[in-house]
């Protein structure tokens, strides 16, 4: 029984890049409208100060997925890439359920994490305490929503086309609830519960998907075989923990921030940096899906090209995205304010002196859309995660230097610290590129089980 692949085999690595950022465009593109649609409902519904209780108890769900969402989609790119290139779909099929088995057990140790952090700290936060009930379940909701593995399996397969449909589920979902709410009486407790409720859904529908694409990688019968699937994918015990702390250092970039505005300011000034980091997020989309279609293909390109094709491949998407950096934050300069004001209203257009800062920091991630990939493809994964730490360093050393200015101050030091990254793991991917150009470089795995050059 095999999968349901598309067929792209005339088509250059490019080209399938771009058709499947296109797929994804398209579904995104409809789900940005969607997704300032409702986000300027649950602004002016619920006004700065509810705003940011809502933003901080979404900004700690992320948290906690970050800390215990394995981002296991990667795992199933990187080595089922190689599967399903020789159509090998029982190995394929155990890789994909070993990790959604780890999806699972990083759901129990989030909702474990989130009852420490809610109920422990929420005071920090300065969070309204008859939210902290609802934080709670919400961080737990979030949780078993991931969707990691099903999206992994979906990506090595290149269907990116039928995620799209699956996708347009939230922002679609969110914006009926958030028309529903604002008509029958605006609340965070009603947003939280609707947002929570479709995010599930979701999940439910990406299974669903994986396996009508994979019916013999989605089987109740390899959980069983998560040892066979650990000894068939030599060295993909390294390679998960490096990634796992990979992402969740780029979380922690993304999402800490916004906490310790809400600890160190307050909830208001918590709002308004929300505000201006999704709008800053919604300008960059374009780096969220080059990263999807860039990662896989990548991966496919390393097992079934010539390394020069390989090398070309990253040097083009380089160049793409950093010209799409460069509009982003365009438009963030000439544009800010009055994005803010017409989502937000009146009271949130002091968001702009935040919002360039964190199109900066935007636009240096799309940037550096094909560094990690290249990385990790190449097996040097560990080197991704040492620039990420030399990244996060900057944003704490950051944080302390500007944080007195205000959000505007949280905001630049989350710029400093994308460039540091940026710079970081720009160097590393450039030497690798050059020993690929020697040709120094022979297909490797990840430390044990491995020969690097």
């Amino acid at each position: 029984m095999s999968a349901k692949r598309d067929r792209q085999e005339n088509v250059s690595p490019l080209g399938r890049i771009l058709q499947n950022t296109a797929w994804l465009l398209g579904g995104k593109g409809f789900g940005a409208i969607c997704g300032l649609a409702y986000l300027a409902i649950l602004t002016r519904t619920l006004g700065l100060k509810d705003f940011g209780h809502f933003s901080l108890i979404f900004g700690t769900a992320q948290a906690l997925i970050a800390l215990a969402g394995f981002q296991t989609w990667r795992v199933v790119v990187r080595y089922g890439s190689e599967h399903v290139h020789a159509e090998e779909w029982d190995k394929f099929g155990r890789l994909g359920m070993l990790c959604g088995m780890l999806d699972a057990a990083g759901a129990v140790l989030g909702c474990a994490l989130a009852g420490v952090v809610i109920y422990g700290f929420a005071h920090i936060l300065d969070l309204n305490p008859n939210y902290i009930d609802l934080a709670f379940w919400f961080c737990c909701a979030s949780l078993w929503a991931l969707v990691s593995a099903p999206t992994g399996i979906v990506r090595a397969l290149h269907r990116f086309d039928m995620a799209v449909y699956v996708e347009a589920v939230v922002p679609t979902g969110r914006l009926l609830a958030a028309l529903t709410i604002w008509m029958t009486g605006p609340s965070v407790g009603r947003f939280l519960f609707a947002w929570a409720a479709i995010d599930i859904l979701e999940a439910i529908l990406y299974w669903a998907m994986a396996r009508r694409l994979c019916p013999q990688a989605v089987r109740l019968a390899n959980l069983g075989k998560w040892r066979l699937a650990l000894k068939e994918n030599p060295g993909v015990t390294h390679f998960f923990l490096v990634t796992y702390a990979g992402a969740t250092i780029d979380a922690t970039m993304k999402n800490g921030p916004l906490l310790v505005v809400g600890g160190w300011v307050g909830t208001r000034a918590a709002g308004l940096y929300r505000l201006a980091s999704q709008i800053s997020q919604s300008l960059s989309k374009l780096s969220t899906l080059l990263t999807r279609s860039v990662y896989a293909e990548v991966a496919r390109v390393r097992v079934t090209s010539e390394l020069a094709e390989f090398r070309k491949l990253a040097l083009q998407t380089s160049m793409i995205a950093g010209l799409a950096g460069l509009v982003v934050v365009g438009i963030a300069l000439v544009a800010g304010k009055q994005l803010l004001g017409l989502i937000g209203g009146d009271a949130f257009e002091g968001g702009a002196a935040i919002l360039v800062p964190l199109a900066i920091a935007a636009s240096f991630d799309l940037a550096s859309v094909a560094f990690e990939p290249v990385l990790h493809s190449t097996g040097r994964a560990r080197l991704s995660l040492t620039a990420r730490l030399i990244a996060v360093a900057a944003l704490g050393i950051g944080l302390v230097l500007f944080i007195p200015i205000g959000p505007s101050g949280a905001a630049w030091a989350v710029a400093m610290a994308g460039f540091v990254s940026y710079l970081a793991m720009g160097v590393m991917a450039w030497r690798t590129l050059q020993k690929i150009k020697r040709e120094e470089i022979v297909p490797v795995q990840e430390e044990g089980g491995s020969t690097e050059a």
